[in-house]
């Protein structure tokens, strides 16, 4: 839970869930609801509030400094047989209380509450969840049954199935430079829908009117196959072995108005260009928007669900605002998970 973008030499390591792991799900009876509340104490908002009020005895508070402290820390949730897992934090504490939680819940996670206290909450928004959201608000949403379901994107190491990464928001190629122009948007005071708006409008900016030196106009190897082993196509203006950008998500509502995938139901959904081409950027709003025709599908853009996708990278990816390494890769969305949302 380091500030700024941390590259990870691997994958976490994710054990085997314990036997029995549906149990964990289903709480006994109690009076009053068992909360366990993992609290980020760098988030963007924790830093600058201090130490939370008094916690009442039915939340059980664990403030983790290090990634590593958290799968003994769920692990010991899961003993006491939480109602809830509170989160509090931005989506890259959400990626790391998930990644660390596979290994004790695998698919039959507590009833989650997202506190979105981060500089970037993607998440918080496709919940629909206000800045100020407390556990307070959660708990009184949770007795009235608000709940949505969602499914985190998985990407797992194709050589090596114990060793994943959960996420929403993953991107690679220049997605990963526009992740690092964010980070300094953060820096500059601007935040979430913000953020957002900033780094498209700067990307394709550099990327239109740049010389095809510019690095925001450079492509990153990388293969893409489908679930039946063929290769997405690829329709030219970089070598066939190269993407100017891949996205993919399981949110279904954006941040700034986006809505890049528009009419696909999977619960996996991806963007790829496979070129900077100009007359393509020049139709990146209609591609935001998720709208994009015929003509920029001919011009190299794809947007689809997908089941699984295997996607073999020369450089690192971003997931929730962290990079991982080069490598084979298989992406695809994990367990319904129920969120508690206003």
């Amino acid at each position: 839970m380091n500030p700024g973008i941390h590259i990870f030499e691997r994958l976490p390591q994710v054990d085997a869930s314990p036997a029995g792991t549906s149990e964990l799900a289903r709480p006994p009876v109690r009076g009053q609801p068992l909360v366990g509340l993992v609290r980020n104490v760098r988030s963007h908002r924790n830093a600058r509030g201090g130490a939370p009020d008094a916690l009442p005895d039915n939340v059980l508070l664990a403030t983790p400094r290090l990634r590593s402290e958290l799968p003994a820390i769920l692990a010991d949730l899961a003993a006491k047989r939480v109602d809830y897992i509170a989160i509090d934090g931005g989506d890259g504490t959400v990626r790391d209380v998930l990644t660390c939680g596979m290994g004790v819940f695998g698919d039959s996670w507590p009833t989650l509450i997202v506190l979105p206290s981060g500089k970037t909450n993607a998440l918080g928004h496709d919940l629909g969840l206000p800045q100020d959201f407390t556990l307070d608000d959660a708990l009184a949403a949770a007795a009235s049954g608000t709940l949505v379901r969602r499914q985190p994107l998985v990407i797992t190491q194709r050589d090596k199935a114990d060793a994943q990464v959960c996420g929403f928001v993953m991107g690679a190629g220049a997605f990963n430079r526009a992740i690092t122009l964010g980070q300094r948007s953060h820096k500059l005071g601007a935040f979430n829908a913000a953020v957002v708006g900033l780094t498209a409008l700067w990307s394709v900016g550099q990327a239109l009117f740049g010389s095809y030196s510019n690095p925001w106009r450079q492509g990153t190897r990388m293969r893409l196959r489908l679930a039946d082993g063929s290769d997405l196509p690829h329709r030219g203006g970089l070598p066939s072995d190269e993407r100017y950008m891949l996205f993919a998500s399981t949110l279904e509502r954006f941040p700034a108005g986006l809505d890049p995938f528009r009419g696909i139901d999977s619960a996996l959904r991806l963007g790829v260009f496979d070129n900077p081409r100009r007359n393509l950027l020049l139709r990146f709003a209609a591609v935001a928007r998720g709208t994009a025709g015929r003509k920029t599908r001919l011009l190299g853009f794809h947007s689809f669900g997908a089941d699984v996708l295997d996607l073999d990278i020369s450089d690192a990816f971003i997931l929730d605002g962290e990079a991982f390494p080069a490598g084979s890769y298989r992406l695809s969305a994990g367990p319904k998970l129920r969120f508690v949302v206003p």
